[in-house]
């Protein structure tokens, strides 16, 4: 499977493992240092009860963006070995593709959800 071939404009296979990767390590560093910054607000455990959770639920966020950036590329793998054995494609599943979409689409949904509930609850506690 050649790596350096465009999937996208301007975008190759290569460009999306890299993209996996960095998106691995860049969550990796910002729960930790979110982790930081709310250490010294914990003074008890019901700090602890509130704070972790949402934690948890960014975590999570990152995790399913990279767990569809990982189906995309085995979608465009399983295409490539296809049309390597010789076929023309036409065998290719296509509803794996929209399902990933659609994954996507629910998944964007849901961190525009979690940020606006956040932002809300953060207003109705500085009233």
């Amino acid at each position: 499977m050649d790596s350096d071939k465009e999937i996208f404009k301007g975008k190759k296979l290569s460009d999306l493992f890299e993209e996996i990767y960095n998106n691995s390590r860049e969550t990796k560093s910002q729960v930790k240092g979110l982790i930081g910054e709310l250490k010294p607000l914990i003074e008890n455990i019901g700090d602890a009860t509130l704070l972790v959770p949402m934690i948890k639920e960014y975590m999570e966020i990152g995790v399913k963006n990279d767990e569809h950036l990982i189906k995309l590329a085995t979608v465009i793998q399983r295409l490539e070995a296809i049309q390597a054995k010789g076929g023309d494609g036409d065998m290719f599943d296509f509803s794996d593709l929209q399902d990933l979409l659609e994954e996507s689409e629910e998944t964007q949904q849901e961190l525009v959800d979690k940020v606006e509930t956040d932002n809300t609850s953060d207003e109705v506690d500085n009233t």
